[in-house]
Parts: C-alpha cells; sequence; structure tokens
C-alpha cells in the first residue's frame, strides 16, 4: 500500500521540502503533493497541519515516568509538612506493610529550604519503611525503619562514590550518590510496574510527538536484580511498544550487560539495546555534581565517581558494538569523563559512539576539547527551567558563563542531542525546545535559534540513537504532525503547540489522551 500525508508544509533538516510524504512501508518520496499523486493508493491529509521528523528524546528514564503517573510526586510540596501530609496520604492508599517510595523533591522549593531527614519522614510513616528521592534522582532520605531494614547504623562507612548525611545520632537519612543504593534491602518487598501502565504510559508520549527514546535501563544505585526485573518487563512488551526504544543500560556487570544486548536486540523490531550508561558525579540541586573548585553556596566540591571500573565496562560495551553514555554535570565530572573518552579513541573506539550526558558547567577550553574528540553531548534545555531560581547562586559568579553553553558547543562543531531526563524534568519536547530558546533568562547568550532547537530533538537527536537521517528516502516513516510551524515560532507559541498525529513507520499510532502527560 502506498500512501501520501500531505499537511500545510514539511520541514526536514531546517528545510521545507514540499508538503507531501509518499510512503510505501518506508519514506519514498518527498515534495509537492500534485507531483506525487498520481503514486499514491491512498491520501491522508492533514490539512493545515505542519508534518515534522518524530520527536526523539534521547535520555528518559521510562518506567519511572510510568510510575510517577500513578505514584506520589513531591515537586510541587510547599512545606516540610506539606510534605509529611503527602507521605501520609500515599502510604494510606497502599497495601499493608508495602514501601512508601515518592519521587521528585525539590528542597529548593521547600518553605524551610532543606531536606527532609528520617525524623520528618518518621512523622508521615513510622510503622514501614519509607524513601523519597530528590528530582535529580541523586539524593534520596529514609525514614528510620528503611535505615534499620537496610542495617545502616552510626558505624556504617560512607560507600565509595556516596555520602550519608549524619547528625549527633549518626546518619540522619539523607544519603547521596552510591549511598542511596544501601537502602535496597528496605524496599524488597516493593511492587513491580504493571506492563499494561508502562504500556499506556508509551502511548502518552506517542501523544506528545515522541517517536523514539533513549531510555535509561535501571535506575541510580539499584541492585542488579531490579535491573534484571526491567529487561523482563521491556522483553515482555516489545510486541506492544508504540514507539521505538533504545535500551541504554545502567550496570557494572559486563556479563549482565551482555545479557541485556542480547535480549534486547531480540525482543523485537521497534526495541534494541544502544550501549551502557555510568556516572561520574552527582547534580547540581544536590550539591554532588564534581567541581574543579567548591561551590559557591557550601564549601564541597562534590562526588566524582569515575573509577577504572567505568572504563573497563565501557570497554566491554563497545566491543559489542554499543554506545558509552556518561553522566557529567560538573566542570570537573566534564573534564574525567574527556580524559575516559580519550583513552576509548586510542583504543580505537569510534568517538560516533561515545556521549556525555549533561555537560551543564563547561568552561570555554573544556568545549574547545569536547568538539576536539567529536564525541556527542545530550543536553536537556528544560534543567534551565527548574535551576533558574538558584543555578548561579551554586555555581558563582565565575562560573556564570560556563552554564549550559548549548550555542557554544554548537558552533565549536560539536553534536549535540536534546532530552529531558525524565521524570527530572516534564517529558515534552515542545517545553525543551521553547527553554533552548528563551533559556529561562539564564545566559541569552547561549540561546538557539528556534530551527537549531527543533533540530536537537529530531536530526541530532536521531543521530546520538544512531538512527538514519529522519525522513531520507528509505529511512523509516517516522513523523509528527502540528499545529504550527514551530521552527518559526516563538518560545510561548512552541510551549502550546498542539501535537495533531504522530506515524510510526507510517502507521498512525494510537495515542493515550485519558492519561496526564504530567504529573507534579
Amino acid at each position: 500500500m502506498t500512501t501520501l500525508v500531505t499537511a500545510q508544509q514539511v520541514t526536514v533538516g531546517g528545510s521545507v521540502l514540499g508538503n507531501a510524504i509518499l510512503i510505501e512501508g518506508r519514506v519514498t518520496a518527498i515534495g509537492e503533493a500534485e507531483l506525487l499523486m498520481n503514486r499514491a493508493e491512498t491520501v491522508i491529509d492533514h490539512g493545515s497541519g505542519f508534518i515534522f521528523p518524530g520527536f526523539r528524546d534521547a535520555h528518559m528514564h521510562a518506567v519511572p515516568y510510568a510510575s510517577l503517573l500513578s505514584g506520589c510526586s513531591l515537586k510541587s510540596a510547599t512545606s516540610i509538612d506539606d510534605l509529611v501530609r503527602r507521605l501520609a496520604d500515599h502510604a494510606s492508599s497502599l497495601d499493608e506493610g508495602q514501601p512508601v517510595v515518592a519521587t521528585r523533591l525539590d528542597d529548593e522549593s521547600l518553605a524551610e529550604v532543606r531536606l527532609p531527614t528520617r525524623h520528618d519522614l518518621d512523622r508521615a510513616v513510622p510503622d514501614r519503611p519509607a524513601v523519597i528521592y530528590r528530582y535529580c534522582g541523586h539524593v534520596a532520605v529514609a525514614n528510620t525503619l528503611a535505615l534499620e531494614m537496610s542495617g545502616i547504623v552510626a558505624t556504617t562507612p560512607d560507600p565509595d562514590g556516596g555520602s550519608l548525611d549524619r547528625d549527633s545520632d549518626g546518619p540522619n537519612g539523607i544519603l547521596r550518590e552510591t549511598a542511596a543504593g544501601l537502602i535496597a534491602p528496605a524496599l524488597a518487598r516493593g511492587g513491580h510496574l504493571d506492563p499494561d501502565a508502562l504500556v499506556a504510559a508509551l502511548h502518552v508520549l506517542a501523544g506528545l510527538g515522541i517517536t523514539s527514546l533513549g531510555v535509561m535501563m535501571g535506575y541510580g544505585e539499584q541492585p542488579s536484580e531490579k535491573l534484571e526485573a526491567e529487561l523482563d518487563l521491556w522483553v515482555s512488551i516489545a510486541p506492544r511498544l508504540p514507539i521505538r526504544i533504545h535500551g541504554i543500560t545502567i550496570t557494572n556487570d559486563p556479563d549482565q550487560l551482555r545479557s541485556a544486548a542480547t535480549r534486547l536486540d531480540e525482543a523485537g523490531d521497534r526495541i534494541r539495546w544502544h550501549g551502557v550508561k555510568r556516572f561520574a558525579d552527582g547534580s547540581l540541586g544536590g550539591h554532588t555534581a564534581a567541581m574543579c573548585d567548591p561551590f559557591a553556596d557550601v564549601d564541597t566540591t562534590g562526588t566524582y565517581r569515575l573509577t577504572d571500573e567505568d572504563l573497563d565496562i565501557a570497554r566491554t560495551a563497545a566491543s559489542l558494538g554499543g554506545a558509552v553514555c556518561i553522566h557529567a554535570i560538573g566542570d570537573r565530572a566534564v573534564s574525567g569523563v574527556l580524559d575516559v573518552f580519550e583513552t576509548l579513541i586510542a583504543e580505537g573506539v569510534s568517538p560516533g559512539r561515545l556521549r556525555m550526558e549533561h555537560v551543564s558547567i563547561a568552561s570555554p577550553d573544556l568545549v574547545t576539547r569536547f568538539a576536539d574528540l567529536g564525541v556527542t553531548a545530550c543536553v536537556q534545555p528544560a534543567f534551565l527551567a527548574s535551576e533558574s531560581s538558584w543555578l548561579f547562586t551554586r555555581v558563582g559568579d565565575e562560573r556564570r558563563s560556563w552554564v549550559y553553553p548549548f550555542a557554544s558547543m554548537l558552533r565549536a562543531g560539536i553534536p549535540t542531542s536534546g532530552s529531558s531526563d525524565c521524570p527530572v524534568e516534564p517529558p515534552h519536547p515542545l517545553w525543551g525546545m521553547a527553554s533552548a530558546v528563551d533559556r529561562h533568562g539564564i545566559l541569552p547568550s547561549e540561546a538557539l535559534t528556534g530551527t537549531e532547537a527543533l533540530q536537537l530533538f529530531t536530526d541530532w537527536g536521531a543521530a546520538s540513537l544512531g538512527e538514519p537521517d529522519p525522513l531520507a528516502v528509505g529511512s523509516p516513516a517516522d513523523f509528527v504532525v502540528v499545529d504550527r510551524d514551530i521552527s518559526a515560532a516563538s518560545p510561548e507559541e512552541v510551549r502550546t503547540t498542539e501535537v495533531v498525529a504522530t506515524y510510526v513507520d507510517g502507521i498512525a499510532v494510537g495515542v493515550d489522551r485519558t492519561l496526564p502527560a504530567w504529573v507534579d
């Protein structure tokens, strides 16, 4: 069946190529409808709509996102008392004894402007383990019972790459970076996500125009069993995937990495293994980003996490033909990851398979070094919205011009893709594009054009996932129809753009508009 899909215009790579796409399994041609009409057996007309390549979110945590839609978010909590009330209400909705887990804590938005401690959580949930995660995912807070069940006592040492905050009685429940993994025993009875819930969440994402995801599989410091359970989940729903999934596995185990690669690649046409994810540091909000000099508001340089083990697992991923994706927020972490990439390139790994996640603080020298290596950056413009009220307080005046240097990176020739890091930020690609342009007032000199912002989430996003050029002849017919020309719209217009339809393999995918796309 040859199908012609028509609209007001088709834009690819920043250029208008016509007003119609001819599809026969894949893209056959793009041009003017009147010239292609005689080759079509059927026509789908989107009238005044605008066709663009499907949106790509190159870095997101899909299982935690799906869980959030029916779980407990603390992002909009206004005080410790409000947080306690929300936790207690959530606990009352769970089965007896089931651990209480909540996400998206934002201490900067609380009246007290501090992280809660185990004593605060004990007020809400005294009779079962409870753990909440800061929205960056790099800081957890556990109640007293969760600490006890995990064997965390006054003499428990800080693990490598992490730390436990302490008061006069010992650990106060705040666990940073790898220390968050210590509470796994307390969460052992937690339920697993229902496969139908994940499929429904992916249909919600399709409704946002997303056709491909770079999915982080595994989360933070969870034990290997959690990754295996997540892989089981993805394999089980592979025949029902509405969009493309590129799995990026978080593991320390080379054998588990090999198994994940095999399982995902054999699971179905719309899912494949993409590579491995590692961590060089934490977050700016949690003061765990690894900085060359101390934070401006707290006397710490953060947590530097790279070890020889990261280089070894990176070599394994490269030997399997996969990508190496390493999280780096602070300038010390960015420098350290570039060291790792230099080593891998010297050993014969293609720069195109090396990707740095976030790149939040980078000096001009680091940007130049990054560009010289030819490796890829995966950035999250939506971070600017969440961090606008405190970012400069963290980094200080001397590093002010180094924050999220998107324009400098593009001008230097760094291959760059966009993402949300959802559920750290909402999964709306259009919101990310708008933030890349207006930057919420943060360093306007680093703003992108509307076309550049669009390409972060389309052409360049596809490249970072190893996909063929979007909508090129012979490529999969993955595209989105929207109600305005987002490449020429204002940031506010882009944020309010309506997605009319989403196509994967030339077929309109079903979208779920009964579920919220986001919960705060």
